[in-house]
């Protein structure tokens, strides 16, 4: 019988947490990992230079739409100017 520390009658295992069982063989300890201690640990510095890299990669991807669309956009803003000063005249 596991007890509380009360005796009954039969076999008294002992009180909580001491049960009268075996001996345990090997000894359980835990611990935290240093990603789980310092999740952030050196995101600053390497942003930094991912950024760069992935940046730079994209070059080629991001760049040319940009001036294509400033482009037109200048178009359409003379076009308009022109056509707006012919219309008030």
């Amino acid at each position: 019988m596991a007890g509380g520390g009360e005796r009954m009658p039969g076999q008294y295992m002992g009180g909580w947490g001491n049960l009268g069982s075996q001996p345990q063989k090997g000894m359980a300890s835990y611990s935290l990992s240093p990603n789980r201690q310092r999740p952030l640990a050196g995101t600053m510095d390497s942003a930094v230079f991912n950024t760069f890299r992935r940046g730079r990669n994209q070059f080629l991807y991001v760049i040319p739409p940009f001036i294509i669309a400033y482009a037109t956009m200048q178009w359409a803003i003379e076009r308009y100017a022109l056509m707006f000063c012919r219309l008030r005249q």
